[in-house]
């Protein structure tokens, strides 16, 4: 049988993994790694690069590569890469396609069908866009699966016979989910789910640059227009100092010139852990709301909930465990790693789909994470206004879910409606995002009052059928709401794929030295004179050596350069994604 895979396609990681008879494992990527980076990059060759090697190339040619594009996953935003214009659709796609083969090798076949994770608050259109961005990679989505519900699917696999109530607690790179979820004989419910689809972990390290920019008398956004190296540069050394203060109390930031290198008069600042808990905590506070409003959804109080569970490597730092342990009176667990999790239960999603017997007893129910309705008109005294919104699905409920409610003319001898489908929490569909209308005719002649069944269906692929019934004919207009990307048709998905076969990409057993030549590229500008010149000359023989085709040369000069990076940047990306 083909297999099925599990993709957590993050904002700033993305994993793969599958599902075996001893459970959920994760897929390395072609550096050894169980972490992709999600940042995409097109180099000097105008060749495509993906992952570590793109995240190298960010620091130094920012111009030249893209990240935190799922945070715009559904919009009309777009990106210039190489002189090459894309949107996140395709970025995601890149990604994607980089894990499918990741995927394809291990399994030494081909990989066609995964299930996709995506946060729990992500709107129809950015599920969509989503959807969009595998059939780009060349994958058949199976399910799109809400992150928090995969975080709770890995615990669940190994916990299915305990009977407890749990709170995810999801916090990424770019994201933040928060799902209510109850454990019972072998079942997993969600009760309810909430959450912000632009706050995580990029922030706070972002926060650290911003600070460390006003020290120095300017802003972060006007740095990013007018010193973008700099930006660029600082932005790592802020990743690097945020890492570090989650074990120790203080790190060092170095401040790179306005070309973004490193010179003999490079200004250092110390951050402490004190000083980054009170940049980040009013951006942290946001959290509070959506954990409100899951937990008033499922009806229970912070007291009522067993465990709470921390995914995400955001929840490394202390100060969003400290927290989280004063929301709810309990130490939070991390008993699975926080960046693995959320693929490891995409991978058991996918054995439910493919009906893999290590799962056979695993029940798992999700829900609505808005709430779907119409537009209707409201009369107050004389006067008929437009404009408010009648939930028929209400968010969080569990789903598939069908429901219908009635609804009339309010014009003498109406004979028709137009049903408008918006998708939201608001009163007025104004503030609500629509999905889509058409058309209801044949209604009787008469008096206002002619009545209209109008019913949603929901189901588990996020697809919502809505069917209008005239009540005194029987007569019955349906219109599926399916997932296709905003601003994505059939035509322009097809197209991207052809773009997508076009794109020239490193053979993947090539990831490894393409890895090392970005990572070597960016420590030779920060170097000091004799250090620079002997990796120089590093640098020239494994290039030579790459030239040659020649396995022993190459492999003799890829030691030696590993060996002298390990030396002089030990704070640097690591390939293998392994943390703590």
């Amino acid at each position: 049988m083909e297999p099925i895979v599990g993709i957590d396609l993050g904002t700033t990681n993305s994993a793969v993994a599958h599902l075996t008879p001893d459970g959920p494992n994760i897929i390395p990527n072609a550096l050894g790694g169980r972490l992709t980076p999600s940042v995409v990059g097109v180099d000097e060759s105008g060749v495509v690069v993906v992952g570590a090697a793109a995240r190298e190339l960010q620091v130094v040619r920012p111009d030249r590569c893209a990240a935190l594009f799922k945070r715009h996953m559904g919009t009309d935003k777009t990106y210039t890469l190489g002189g090459r214009t894309v949107t996140p659709e395709e970025l995601s796609g890149l990604v994607l396609r980089s894990l499918k083969a990741d995927a394809e090798a291990f399994f030494a076949r081909p990989v066609t069908r995964a299930v996709i994770t995506c946060p729990a608050y992500f709107n129809d259109r950015q599920r969509k866009a989503t959807i969009a961005a595998g059939r780009i990679a060349g994958l058949t989505v199976e399910r799109i699966l809400n992150e928090p519900t995969a975080a709770a699917i890995a615990y669940g696999f190994h916990d299915s016979r305990e009977d407890k109530k749990l709170l995810i607690f999801d916090l990424g790179g770019g994201t933040f989910d928060v799902s209510v979820v109850e454990l019972f004989d072998g079942a997993l419910e969600v009760r309810a789910s909430a959450g912000e689809t632009a706050l995580g972990g990029e922030d706070f390290t972002r926060a650290i640059a911003a600070r460390v920019l006003e020290g120095f008398g300017t802003s972060f956004e006007r740095a990013e227009v007018t010193t973008p190296l700099l930006v660029a540069r600082l932005i790592q050394q802020g990743e690097v100092a945020k890492c570090r203060l989650s074990r120790e109390e203080t790190a060092v930031v170095r401040v790179p010139d306005a070309a973004g290198e490193f010179t003999a008069a490079a200004k250092e600042v110390t951050v402490t852990r004190a000083q980054l808990d009170a940049w980040v905590s009013p951006t942290l506070t946001r959290i509070e709301l959506p954990i409100r409003r899951a937990l008033a959804d499922a009806k229970l109080t912070r007291d009522e909930i067993d465990e709470v569970i921390l995914v995400g490597g955001a929840t490394r730092m202390p100060l969003v465990v400290r927290r989280v342990r004063e929301l709810f009176g309990k130490d939070p667990h991390r008993r699975l790693n926080p960046d693995e999790v959320v693929a490891l239960g995409a991978a058991v999603q996918a054995g439910l789909v493919g009906r893999a017997g290590a799962v056979e007893d695993l029940v798992v129910t999700d829900v609505a994470p808005f709430t779907l309705g119409v537009a209707v008109v409201k009369q107050f005294g004389g006067d008929v206004q437009e404009g408010y919104f009648d939930p028929v699905i209400d968010r969080n409920t569990t789903i598939p879910v069908s429901r219908v409610k009635q609804y009339s003319t309010v014009a003498p001898n109406q004979t028709a409606i137009r049903v408008r489908v918006y998708q939201g929490e608001s009163r007025k569909v104004a503030d609500n995002l629509l999905l889509g209308e058409f058309e209801v005719n044949g209604i009787p002649s008469g008096p206002p009052g002619q009545e209209v069944d109008v019913r949603f269906t929901y189901d588990l692929n996020g697809v919502l059928e809505v069917e209008a019934t005239v009540v005194a004919t029987k007569r019955k207009v349906t219109h599926v709401i399916a997932r296709h990307a905003k601003g994505l048709s059939e035509e322009q998905v097809r197209r991207a794929v052809r773009e997508m076969e076009k794109l020239k990409a490193h053979p993947r057993e090539e990831a490894v030295n393409r890895f090392l030549l970005a990572r070597a590229e960016r420590v030779y500008k920060e170097l000091a004179v004799e250090a620079r010149r002997v990796l120089g000359a590093l640098l020239d023989g494994f290039e030579a050596g790459l030239e040659s085709r020649d396995p022993e040369a190459i492999g003799r000069h890829r030691e030696a350069l590993q060996h002298f990076l390990s030396l002089h940047d030990p704070d640097g990306e690591n390939p293998t994604g392994n943390e703590e």
